[in-house]
């Protein structure tokens, strides 16, 4: 049986092709687009399980790509890796606060590749653990956990993959204090290269997008966050 469908967005032909061999060796389907304009009309034709998103892309590059995939209602769930030969933490910073869920670094291992591409997939399909509450309702938060909604003072609250992977940590353990180092490995898994900034950006982003109930998400100087205990 054919696995999850993927869609790689990269111009550089030789790159493709060996991302293409890798996934296809691993059993995924693979959608090939080489700019950033086909890649807006035709995923939203497409609606692949991933998306593999070059950053340097001719024309509308894999930032605004991603950005109106994410605003897109018909597109803004599915998961996006970044693929980008910069490595500086202000260009991984850019593509976290657009809405990526991953990004890797050129050059990289097909293995390394393929363990994003699986991790990210996973995290995607079943992201709750069996002990996790279906609904989690604390101050004026409602969280759908098999939707993946989150509601703030009845309001729907759009969040990335990423984001709602946060929200969900730090509702399901009230008052209890998480470092960022402990949120991004719980979120993405162990050994995620990510800076303190990069979680920082994702904190201030979901704070902002909680609108009046972002304050209950508590800045621990010096170590980390948490989540105001509803009985506080």
């Amino acid at each position: 049986m054919a696995r999850e469908s993927i869609c790689i967005v990269e111009d550089d032909r030789d790159i493709a092709e060996l991302v293409v061999y890798n996934l296809k060796r691993d059993g995924y389907q693979v959608i090939t687009i080489s700019s950033g304009e086909e890649a807006i009309r035709k995923i939203a034709e497409e609606m692949p399980n991933l998306i593999l998103l070059d950053l340097m892309l001719p024309g509308v590059d894999g930032l605004e790509v991603c950005r109106r995939l994410k605003q897109d209602d018909r597109t803004r769930t599915i998961p996006i890796i970044m693929l980008t030969a910069k490595s500086e933490d202000s260009d991984i910073i850019s593509g976290l606060e657009v809405g990526a869920d991953d990004y890797i670094t050129k050059p990289f291992s097909p293995r390394i590749l393929i363990a994003r591409v699986r991790a990210v997939l996973r995290r995607d399909g079943i992201r709750e653990k069996e002990d996790t509450p279906i609904k989690i309702k604390i101050h004026q938060i409602d969280i759908d956990v098999p939707r993946h909604e989150v509601r703030c003072e009845g309001n729907t609250v759009d969040l990335s993959a990423t984001e709602f992977g946060i929200m969900l940590l730090l509702a399901g353990n009230p008052g209890w204090v998480f470092s960022r180092r402990k949120i991004i490995a719980s979120v993405k898994g162990d050994d995620y290269p990510v800076t303190d900034r990069a979680v920082d950006v994702q904190i201030l982003g979901l704070r902002k997008k909680l609108g009046g109930c972002g304050d209950v998400i508590e800045t621990v100087r010096g170590y980390g966050y948490r989540l105001k205990d509803a009985k506080t």
